[in-house]
């Protein structure tokens, strides 16, 4: 590492405190021969143009200082360069940084960075529709989700956290949940290491590429793993909302349940599209698909694997 460029939100919550962390992590990096500067970036479209013009001026790693969010808008611009990724996380949940067994406390997370060894790794694409009804592409990096959480996610907005409060929005996301229709749409993929298409009906996909998502979730999808080239997907072919608590459950407890109706399966590719309608003058319900929690568009969508795709730096294991 020779030199970097630390992007951060100046509004995220708690922003003097996050000012003298950052600012603590600036002075190590250059006690340690590293020249770097904080950039400031308020949207998405900031943060990739902030990140294009640090890879432009000579940086040769970037660092996330935020959380899940942060780190997919900054994979964007970094995806298929030998710019590499970094991260101080200072985010809301940090699945990434938890799967990477980083600390949460920003200065060893830098020091973590430093002495870490670049590892290369796959990122998820997800081609769809986007919400202004054109086609649309987005690296992922975490998870991408077809259904019932997309749905959500196009509910409850990036900035009802922030407005709501923490508890007031999980409060709304339950209440929501309960009331989504389930509605369900076609998934066709092929297992890896086999060439024999499959076709599943489902209420919810989720294509996950990390095995410990940290927090009361911990193994969302076992078998899951940045160092596979391919994704986990789960498949729920059940519209029975217990049947997804069941699962949820089994995570939070570390159990290996086997919940009727939730299947696995390693893919590279997954397309998702609507059900025929029954009647032709009917319009389907639309499908929402996020990718990193963040909310991309509707269906039609394929979700694949491009190998090789992103250097991260972390913690040797």
């Amino acid at each position: 590492m020779r030199k970097a460029a630390l992007l951060y939100n100046p509004d995220s919550g708690g922003s003097r405190k996050r000012q003298r962390e950052l600012e603590s992590v600036l002075a190590a990096l250059r006690n340690a021969g590293v020249e770097a500067d904080l950039i400031a970036a308020e949207t998405r479209r900031d943060g990739g143009e902030a990140t294009r013009q640090a890879v432009a001026a000579g940086c040769d790693t970037i660092f996330a200082c935020g959380g899940d969010g942060t780190i997919h808008n900054i994979a964007q611009v970094l995806a298929n360069s030998s710019v590499a990724l970094a991260i101080l996380p200072m985010g809301t949940a940090n699945a990434l940084a938890h799967d990477l067994g980083l600390p949460r406390n920003v200065n060893l997370a830098a020091q973590a960075a430093l002495q870490g060894t670049p590892r290369r790794v796959a990122l998820g694409r997800v081609e769809c529709v986007d919400l202004k009804g054109k086609p649309g592409s987005r690296y992922f990096v975490v998870t991408a989700g077809v259904g019932v959480d997309a749905h959500l996610f196009y509910k409850l907005h990036s900035g009802a956290k922030q407005r709501m409060g923490m508890a007031a929005y999980y409060a709304k996301a339950w209440n929501l949940w309960f009331t989504y229709p389930m509605t369900r749409f076609v998934a066709e993929y092929v297992e890896s290491g086999s060439d024999v298409p499959k076709r599943a009906e489902v209420t919810e996909l989720l294509g996950v590429r990390i095995r410990n998502f940290g927090g009361v979730v911990q193994e969302l999808a076992p078998g899951a793993s940045l160092d596979r080239n391919d994704m986990r997907l789960v498949f729920s072919r059940t519209a029975s909302r217990l049947a997804y608590l069941a699962y949820v459950t089994r995570g939070l407890l570390r159990l290996r349940w086997t919940i009727p109706g939730v299947d696995l399966a390693h893919s590279t590719r997954v397309l998702c599209r609507y059900n025929a309608p029954s009647d032709i003058t009917s319009a389907p319900s639309k499908i929402y698909v996020e990718a990193d929690g963040e909310l991309l568009g509707t269906l039609p969508a394929e979700i694949t694997v491009v190998p090789n795709a992103l250097t991260l730096l972390a913690p040797d294991r």
